[in-house]
């Protein structure tokens, strides 16, 4: 049985046809980047997957299962700085598991401590989120879904407002992470490097509204270990400038010529 299956999803908003009928299967463990023009649709997408929003026809299965509203197996993690002001650290990736009934205090707590420690935070557990960088507090976010006992990472531009060195770190760390925890994550970007770099498979959008361009097999490509040797050679080289090629081709006649 397929883990993740998009059959035949679309999104319409009134007259506005955001998605076109879709079809896309994610394996269990999977990286996937969905890339394209910015406003192509591809947010609505990973939201269907969430729950937050409804296919306008077609299903999205996990499992077999039709998915319906939001559950814990899908976590998502925002662009925006997602920390409570309110809580520490600890508390915010504690936050995660209050509803979940299966654990007891202990676990939680054993819980909580293990995931500070996947993203480097555990010197900082009783900190203030005014009191770290927003890199730390896109960690605290990870933490806190990895917590919940999310299978599905769902990542909206999550490393968009970031610097470029604290991006670099990130995309490293949420690769190790991924690879440690065995979780399936889709990852919406426009940034064509960060897509090459992080994911399994990278699946190109055109413009609006989506339909599917490219599916490109990154880890035939360049391997599943990533560093940041990879970028400087030649596969990766090659790999960027196709995913260029395919995001160019996206273009509007109005955007090449602006």
């Amino acid at each position: 049985m397929s883990y993740l299956v998009f059959d035949q999803v679309s999104k319409r908003y009134g007259e506005t046809e955001v998605v076109a009928p879709f079809d896309l299967e994610v394996a269990e463990g999977e990286f996937v980047a969905f890339l394209g023009p910015s406003g192509c649709g591809k947010t609505t997408l990973m939201r269907m997957v969430g729950g937050l929003e409804r296919p306008s026809s077609g299903r999205l299965l996990l499992r077999g299962e039709a998915l319906q509203s939001p559950d814990r197996r899908r976590g998502m993690v925002f662009q925006s700085y997602s920390a409570f002001p309110w809580l520490t650290v600890a508390g915010n990736v504690a936050y995660g598991m209050r509803y979940r009934r299966d654990l007891s205090a202990a676990e939680k707590t054993e819980r909580t401590a293990h995931f500070l420690a996947l993203v480097g935070l555990t010197d900082f557990a009783q900190s203030w989120p005014n009191r770290i960088s927003g890199g730390m507090r896109q960690r605290v976010a990870i933490a806190r879904t990895l917590a919940a006992g999310s299978e599905i990472l769902l990542m909206d531009e999550p490393f968009g407002a970031l610097d470029a060195q604290r991006r670099e770190f990130l995309q490293l760390e949420l690769r190790r992470i991924q690879l440690e925890e065995r979780k399936t994550v889709i990852f919406v970007t426009h940034d064509v490097e960060e897509a090459a770099f992080l994911a399994d498979r990278v699946i190109v959008f055109t413009r609006r509204p989506a339909r599917l361009m490219a599916r490109v097999d990154v880890t035939a490509r360049i391997g599943s270990d990533r560093t940041l040797d990879i970028r400087e050679g030649a596969d990766f080289f090659a790999l960027r400038n196709e995913l260029l090629h395919h995001i160019r081709a996206t273009a509007s006649p109005e955007e090449d010529a602006a």
